[in-house]
């Protein structure tokens, strides 16, 4: 029911806000249908399609993300350790005896192949003859003299690689091991590690607490009707520094690898 006072005239204050069916005097009591605001359609329909989309968009990448994982790329590396010939810094096959001539105990320069993958460098040692007032035998070499050995080149702490990490022949420092029969070994300029290049890198110094892995070496023995030559087929020892597994991280070297020379570094420090 409307009741509508008889005294206000149309100067009355008044109610409005530019819709007509909203307008009427101060006091007046008026029923009126609810002012429904236009719709924007568009925009609707745009919202309903991002809910889907949301909801399309969970269940789908619950699915993706399942899926990639069986479609990353397998890690990079080999399935079983090659047989190598290593080849001299000229590029011609190696063998003990050019060894033997031109690298001995007393060589300062480093001598670095790859095995088995490509950023994996090897020292190649040849630990003849004994320097004065030393008696040893060295562990798994191979040769005339049994004194050609290889072992990573990748110190066993942090990782540091040759030439930080290097070979230290008799008389490059005053330390010695093993009561003094021992002036030769291999040493870390980075944080003072020490390797017994005699016992298959067993640790002399730390900070590193595991030997480097030792790279088997076979020789071609002339003796029994071979060629002299000699190859990379293995490795002994834990992985290296920085790869789960030794065969793991780098493409293989494939059928051969070639020495490189190198300058050590030198740093007469060792841990106290």
């Amino acid at each position: 029911m409307n009741v509508e006072p008889s005294s206000c005239s149309s100067s009355c204050p008044r109610f409005g806000g530019g819709d007509a069916r909203l307008e009427f005097p101060v006091g007046q009591i008026h029923r009126v249908a609810a002012v429904e605001p236009e719709v924007d359609e568009t925009k609707r329909n745009l919202l309903k399609l991002a809910a889907v989309a949301g909801v399309l968009g969970v269940g789908i990448g619950g699915v993706a993300g399942g899926a990639l994982q069986y479609v990353q790329p397998p890690a990079v590396g080999i399935s079983a350790y090659p047989k190598t010939q290593l080849l001299d810094v000229d590029g011609s096959p190696l063998t003990a005896t050019k060894v033997d001539s031109e690298y001995n105990i007393g060589t300062s320069d480093l001598f670095l192949f790859n095995y088995p993958l490509r950023n994996e460098p090897n020292f190649l040692l040849n630990l003849y003859p004994p320097p004065s007032g030393s008696s040893y035998t060295v562990k798994n070499g191979v040769g005339p003299n049994k004194s050609i050995v290889a072992f990573s080149a990748i110190c066993q702490h942090l990782g540091c690689p040759a030439p930080a990490i290097s070979y230290y022949p008799p008389g490059t420092c005053s330390q010695t091991f093993k009561n003094g029969s021992l002036p030769f070994y291999i040493h870390c300029s980075c944080h003072g590690s020490t390797y017994d290049v005699t016992d298959g890198a067993a640790n002399l110094t730390g900070p590193a607490v595991l030997p480097l892995p030792q790279v088997t070496i076979e020789w071609d023995d002339p003796s029994q009707g071979g060629n002299d030559y000699l190859y990379a087929v293995g490795e002994t020892g834990p992985p290296v520094n920085g790869h789960i597994s030794t065969l793991q991280g780098d493409y293989g070297v494939g059928s051969n690898s070639q020495l490189e020379k190198e300058a050590p570094v030198i740093t007469c420090s060792f841990p106290t």
